[in-house]
């Protein structure tokens, strides 16, 4: 059994090939994906070779974790699943690449367990799924931000989470004059932003170089949490001293946060519309990466398979 994937042969060098696929296991689902994300965080770090390294990495490998489709195989334990419209988180199902996160396929094995149900009336914004549950754990894991930084496609979810979770709305920061448009909330150049009281900072700008600032705008004893991927943070220690800043890292979202942020979908608290700047077919997926990590206009790449 074949797949058609993207493919990272190596660092900046793509392609869209046939690969075969694992036999489909007792408790396994084969689903067809109709849309996959693009993540300019960890995807952009895999294409330009600075992902640090960690099991499972290496060349070749088929990226993705925000793939969205139907069931149509699955092993005798669970053939009762066929027909479902499901959240794929990534997948580990080639013989010949690595699955890193191995989401973006035409067709995926994976086990019946990570194969999330979700509205297929969510269309291509069902593949925000794992970007709204990530922004979902940065909000829930203490109190909610009252100032985040950076507003792409996390900065909104989390804002747009506080909001849905009945909390204060947010001040966004944005030095982009192109993404200042808020939501239900205010978005400004941090320029134009004088407080130093904020109670807990939301870092979704993945800036090497942000701490110093979140510090500086810190009230005493208050919190910087980091929700953003990077390769090396570092901080002027006298100012967070003074503060007695205390720092949080929000790593991988849960099952819990996935349903968290469905029920809010689900009761139309949290939308989605309007997040989604790009789709482009499949087929043009090597131009359509270089677009998601460099075009300042592009807020979410989304590659659409159906006419695959």
């Amino acid at each position: 059994m074949e797949t058609l994937a993207v493919v990272l042969e190596a660092p900046e060098r793509l392609l869209l090939r046939p690969l075969a696929l694992n036999p489909i296991g007792a408790g396994d689902v084969l689903i067809e994906v109709a849309w996959s994300g693009i993540s300019s965080g960890t995807e952009k770090l895999l294409w330009s070779g600075r992902m640090p390294a960690f099991p499972g990495m290496g060349y070749p490998l088929v990226p993705g974790y925000e793939s969205v489709g139907r069931i149509v195989d699955a092993g005798s334990d669970v053939r009762g699943r066929i027909g479902e419209w499901v959240f794929v988180p990534g997948a580990n199902c080639y013989r010949d690449a690595r699955g890193l996160f191995g989401g973006t396929a035409r067709r995926v094995v994976l086990p019946s367990l990570r194969a999330m149900p979700i509205d297929e009336r969510l269309g291509a914004d069902g593949t925000l799924t794992a970007l709204a549950a990530t922004a979902y754990h940065a909000v829930a894991g203490g109190n909610p931000p009252d100032l985040v930084i950076g507003h792409g496609i996390v900065g909104r979810l989390i804002a747009r989470i506080v909001v849905a979770l009945g909390a204060p709305a947010p001040v966004v920061w944005e030095t982009n004059p192109a993404r200042q448009d808020g939501d239900g909330y205010t978005v400004i150049d941090p320029s134009q932003d004088d407080r130093r009281d904020y109670a807990t900072i939301c870092d979704a700008s993945g800036a090497a170089d942000i701490l110093d600032l979140a510090v500086s705008r810190l009230a005493k004893r208050g919190e910087i949490v980091l929700a953003g991927f990077y390769d090396r943070l570092s901080f002027a220690f006298p100012p967070a001293f003074q503060r007695e800043a205390r720092f949080r890292i929000s790593a991988e979202f849960t099952p819990a946060d996935v349903a968290a942020t469905t029920a809010l979908v689900a009761t139309k608290a949290l939308r989605f519309d309007s997040l989604i700047s790009h789709v482009r077919p499949a087929a043009d997926a090597a131009d359509a990466y270089p677009a998601a990590f460099g075009d300042p206009a592009c807020l979410k790449m989304v590659l659409d398979w159906r006419a695959v």
